[in-house]
């Protein structure tokens, strides 16, 4: 444990998931919402539209990392085809994996377009369940769009929303399967954790990370229960 506190990769390594976490979480949380509301009215073709939306998440995480690096791909890729040939954005086409910042990004895009879908489902739900007499009463008082969010939609889905959060900060914080197949230039803690165990051999030390992690989580969720009571009142 004194060994894995005095790394400074460890360190590192840490605020990189951090920072993919808040990245991921609240982008796709915040992605997830806005679609959510705009759902949340009937318009033609709307089943068809919902399933469109949940399709990335439904598939198969290797097809879509697939996907995303025959997209980026720097000799025959669409986005370097578009940027380069045809609105001459780039002097010379990007290496988008291989270069650790623009990676960092790009899984942190991916992530937020992967997952998306679930916060969509969880709040489309609960808009379903609001009351529209709420909002006739907050615009019959004169409340603007932000206003009736505010105070009719907020506060309705506030369990939800903080149960999402949690949820996805700990599925984003134990990442690794999407990170892994995208780019090896983002260390975040599940690849972190990985080459420890199984690059360098050093099991007693991922042992003791894992043990690390465990005890930020738990701290983590214990926060967040105390945001949630049992009866589902923020």
């Amino acid at each position: 444990y004194l060994d894995i506190l005095s790394d400074v990769e460890f360190f590192k390594s840490l605020g990189i998931t951090l920072l993919y976490m808040l990245l991921t979480v609240g982008g796709s949380t915040a992605v997830g919402l806005g679609i959510a509301i705009f759902f949340n009215r009937p318009f033609k073709f709307r089943k068809t539209a919902r399933s469109l939306i949940i399709l990335s998440y439904v598939t198969p995480s290797i097809s879509l990392v697939f996907a995303w690096k025959y997209m980026f791909n720097n000799g025959y890729g669409v986005v370097n085809y578009l940027g380069d040939d045809v609105l001459h954005l780039f002097n010379k086409a990007p290496l988008w994996f291989d270069n650790p910042i623009s990676s960092f990004f790009l899984v942190s895009l991916f992530a937020i377009w992967r997952y998306f879908p679930y916060a969509f489902i969880s709040f489309l739900a609960i808009l379903q369940t609001i009351d529209s007499t709420l909002y006739e009463a907050a615009e019959i008082d004169g409340a603007s769009a932000w206003g009736k969010f505010k105070i009719v939609t907020l506060p309705a889905i506030m369990p939800v929303l903080l149960t999402v959060i949690t949820l996805r900060s700990i599925w984003m914080f134990y990442m690794f399967t999407d990170v892994y197949l995208l780019t090896n230039k983002v260390n975040i803690l599940g690849i972190y954790l990985y080459k420890t165990a199984f690059a360098f051999n050093d099991l007693g030390k991922a042992a003791s990370i894992s043990v690390i992690l465990f005890i930020i989580l738990f701290i983590v969720i214990m926060i967040a229960r105390k945001r949630v009571n049992l009866n589902g009142n923020g």
